[in-house]
């Protein structure tokens, strides 16, 4: 079975915040993890938990790169940051 990392971000998950999103995959572990979910919903949760962390992932490269952006003086301070753009 192949992976689709390809699979664009429906826009209902896109919308939210890091921490909805990972709010939601904390969700979605615990329900698969008590295992009171059946077959099928098991599925579909575990399929929309893998789009979950692929958003947080994507949020957290994005933060990381505007982190990076941040230019320090020579005394070791941050003296200002360059606008990071996502494009």
């Amino acid at each position: 079975m192949t992976k689709k990392t390809d699979e664009p971000i429906p826009k209902d998950i896109a919308e939210l915040s890091f921490e909805q999103a990972l709010e939601a995959l904390e969700d979605i572990v615990k329900k698969l993890e008590e295992g009171t979910v059946g077959l099928e919903d098991s599925i579909d949760i575990y399929t929309r938990g893998t789009l979950l962390k692929r958003h947080c992932e994507e949020k957290l490269k994005l933060a990381e790169a505007r982190i990076e952006k941040i230019r320090l003086s020579d005394a070791g301070e941050a003296d200002g940051a360059v606008p990071f753009d996502a494009d």
